[in-house]
């Protein structure tokens, strides 16, 4: 069987598990194609996208919780719309089987980065946009987050983990953590954060990459946060 024939397979069981038949293919070509393989790539259908996933996420969160306050749908939102679940979304789908890589970014795995996979299932929103206008988007984005939705926390629990660092070492009288870019790379439009949190009074390092500062010093965060519970446990 030809390249071009297991292409086309990946393709329909991908809208068959979509629900959705694309009525301009190059649409939804242009939505799996990454940077790295050619000029036409999805870039674009992911702004799109985002948008519309958070809108749709947003809306619907304000449905469910309809006594939360402002601040708490905005962290339930965020528990969604980011990077680590649009990517475990998007391997419920054969996403990873379809999106086309340049050599590069084939040979490195990109086909399983969790920014890669999240990039293409927010381009693939942004296509059904184009294709099929705001129901069929709006439809996708609830269908395919169902799970995340179904299980939404209490937003108490969802303090971001330099909050969360900062109040266990506050309630421990510990000098607050120290977060440091390391280093920043890449692209504008795609830029590369390495970032260090350090507890000063212990020297604990914990290092984190991500396409933003903010959610890289997350990482490093939760990464210290981990390192502190698993301690205390072991001395409990």
């Amino acid at each position: 069987m030809s390249a071009k024939n297991i292409e086309q397979i990946g393709r329909v069981r991908l809208c068959a598990a979509l629900g959705y038949q694309f009525q301009d293919a190059a649409l939804l070509q242009r939505a799996l194609t990454h940077r790295s393989f050619g000029v036409d790539h999805n870039e674009r259908l992911e702004f799109l996208g985002d948008a519309l996933l958070n809108f749709a996420i947003a809306a619907e969160i304000y449905r469910l919780r309809p006594k939360a306050p402002e601040g708490d749908l905005s962290r339930l939102r965020a528990s969604i719309v980011r990077e680590e679940t649009l990517a475990s979304a998007a391997r419920r789908l054969p996403l990873p089987d379809v999106i086309r890589l340049g050599s590069g970014e084939l040979r490195s795995g990109g086909f399983r980065r969790d920014s890669t996979l999240a990039d293409v299932f927010e381009a693939l929103i942004g296509a059904v946009y184009l294709d099929g206008g705001v129901e069929p988007a709006h439809a996708l984005c609830l269908k395919l987050l169902a799970p995340e939705l179904e299980a939404l926390p209490e937003a108490g629990s969802l303090k971001d983990y330099k909050t969360r660092l900062q109040e266990v070492l506050q309630a421990e009288s510990r000098p607050l953590p120290e977060y440091t870019v390391l280093s920043e790379d890449g692209p504008a439009h795609r830029r590369n954060f390495a970032v260090r949190c350090l507890l000063p009074d212990s020297g604990q390092i914990m290092e984190a990459e991500a396409h933003s500062r903010r959610i890289a010093e997350q990482r490093a965060a939760s990464m210290m946060l981990d390192a502190i519970t698993s301690r205390e446990s072991k001395n409990a």
